[in-house]
């Protein structure tokens, strides 16, 4: 089981949901920058779990401890790590999971391929608990790359059926995706937040769940990033968005829309701007082209399923006797996972990002 990811800049999570705790070594990062931990913080706190009635009741400080590659808020060039405890253990809810998997989610293809060794409490290392080593360590390359004059940012682009405003793909502004990277729940309107939260109430109090879609955007990336065929920036972003646990569709751009538009329509016209930078009037593609970035704004979304954890009555299977079964799953999860995978969006851009640019 491995959970390495990135060719110049890697991480490697370790741990799991009920273990005494989770962490992540990050190598490749450059020696002689200054890292804020406040601002690292701020980024954990938007992950971190219990915070309101969209989120699951399980609260964790989610407090990284650095325990090597930070001297006095500078980055030493050694290998990064962190490790954030698990002080929030209820593993005697998941005692009968290794013998009756729950629908949706990997406890039994975790039981096939790891013959039964896997660690079932909370998911073990199929735990979303796992995103906050992600969010720790973009939280780190997003401080990189704000210096470099890149910005990413994020919203809740749907809940179900409620959708909230699409980014402008060509005007999104550096200011507008600050203001999204520092709040929970964020959305670009407060009709559609609210629509929103009313749904994953109604999904709650139903005993069920909901799932969604981020939409995130990045600015100041140059023209140029990327490479053909397997090295482009799709390729890259949706290899570590599809790390994210409950990640099921990753598009960029207009990305299926495209099926039923014409080439006048898809394609986006080239102009130079007043300081004679080469600029596209729409932004169909996202800001890629061939895998390579063409300094526009990059504009991708990720749809979450919804969380597989439900205490309503479910059929299963017992592994053990090899009959039919039924199932209603205790414990703390979210009846929506998608407010908080929002931070987590914005994190597995930012690594891949200073990944490409490294």
């Amino acid at each position: 089981m491995s959970s390495t990811w990135g060719e110049k800049v890697k991480i490697s999570i370790f741990g799991g949901s009920h273990t005494a705790a989770i962490g992540v070594v990050i190598d490749g990062l450059p020696a002689g920058e200054t890292i804020d931990m406040d601002a690292v913080y701020a980024q954990m706190a938007r992950r971190a779990p219990g915070q309101d009635k969209t989120a699951t009741t399980r609260r964790e400080s989610d407090t990284p401890q650095i325990l090597s590659g930070l001297l006095d808020g500078v980055l030493t060039g050694a290998p990064l790590c962190a490790v954030i405890e698990n002080t929030s253990q209820h593993s005697k809810d998941y005692s009968g999971l290794k013998i009756t998997p729950r629908p949706g989610h990997a406890d039994y293809t975790a039981y096939v391929r790891y013959n039964g060794a896997n660690d079932i409490r909370g998911g073990g290392h199929f735990s979303g608990r796992l995103t906050a080593c992600l969010v720790f360590a973009g939280a780190v390359c997003r401080q990189i790359l704000a210096r470099k004059g890149i910005e990413i940012g994020a919203h809740v682009y749907s809940i179900g059926s409620c959708k909230d405003t699409p980014l402008d793909a060509v005007e999104v502004s550096t200011q507008q995706l600050r203001s999204l990277a520092s709040r929970y729940f964020p959305t670009l309107s407060p009709e559609a937040e609210a629509q929103m939260r009313a749904l994953i109430e109604e999904k709650r109090m139903a005993q069920d769940s909901i799932g969604g879609v981020v939409e995130c955007a990045v600015t100041g990336m140059p023209a140029g990033i990327g490479n053909p065929m397997f090295g482009g920036i799709e390729n890259v972003l949706a290899h570590i968005l599809f790390g994210i646990p409950a990640v099921k569709g990753v598009e960029f751009g207009d990305g299926f829309d495209v099926a039923q538009a014409s080439g006048s329509e898809n394609n986006d016209a080239f102009y130079y701007d007043s300081e004679g930078r080469v600029k596209t009037r729409t932004n169909h593609s996202g800001g890629i082209l061939g895998g390579i970035t063409t300094g526009m704004p990059l504009v991708f979304r990720a749809a979450f399923k919804p969380t597989p954890s439900i205490s309503r009555q479910q059929d299963t299977v017992n592994l053990v006797t090899g009959e039919n079964a039924e199932l209603s799953i205790v414990g703390r999860h979210d009846p929506c996972v998608v407010p908080r995978a929002v931070p987590v969006v914005e994190a597995a851009a930012a690594i891949a990002l200073l990944d490409l640019l490294s």
